[in-house]
């Protein structure tokens, strides 16, 4: 029971992230380029889920600050709504089942007990140090995303 209240839980917050990132995605890119939010980027984002969005969705449920900003930059990069729910009820499951059994094998290990707090700065880095790992194997470079021609943004 307590993992399907979970699950939905996660399914309520991204779904309401995807779609506040859907309503607010054009009137925050629709100004005029800024510091941190460029129209550039939109279209970027927008490329970018049409082409990988389905695996983002499931790996950033296991990366602690991606987790937060996958699905309101799905909203913005426009991903359709099914495609969008369906790999993140596999997203959410994934994350929810092996967190909730690895914590019950886990709290029963003494030395875990002991050191939660260093144990739980261990997991974070070593998800964040995967994040960095995938970059290294693209040889350091950017992944480049080209928006195709048919995704336009307003331009005024």
């Amino acid at each position: 029971m307590v993992n399907l209240t979970l699950m939905a839980a996660v399914l309520l917050g991204d779904t309401t992230g995807y779609f506040l990132g859907r309503r607010t995605g054009d009137l925050i890119f629709s100004r005029p380029d800024g510091r941190f939010f460029k129209k550039q980027y939109v279209l970027r984002t927008q490329a970018f889920y049409s082409k990988y969005g389905g695996r983002t969705m499931i790996y950033a449920k296991f990366v602690p600050i991606v987790r937060t900003f996958a699905p309101f930059m799905a909203g913005v990069g426009k991903m359709n709504y099914a495609r969008f729910l369906s790999y993140d009820v596999f997203g959410a499951i994934g994350w929810v089942a092996s967190l909730t059994v690895l914590g019950y094998y886990l709290g029963s290990v003494p030395l875990v007990r002991r050191h939660f707090e260093k144990v739980i700065f261990l997991i974070i880095f070593a998800s964040l140090c995967l994040c960095c790992g995938k970059s290294t194997c693209t040889g350091g470079k950017r992944i480049n995303v080209k928006p195709p021609s048919r995704l336009k943004v307003n331009r005024n």
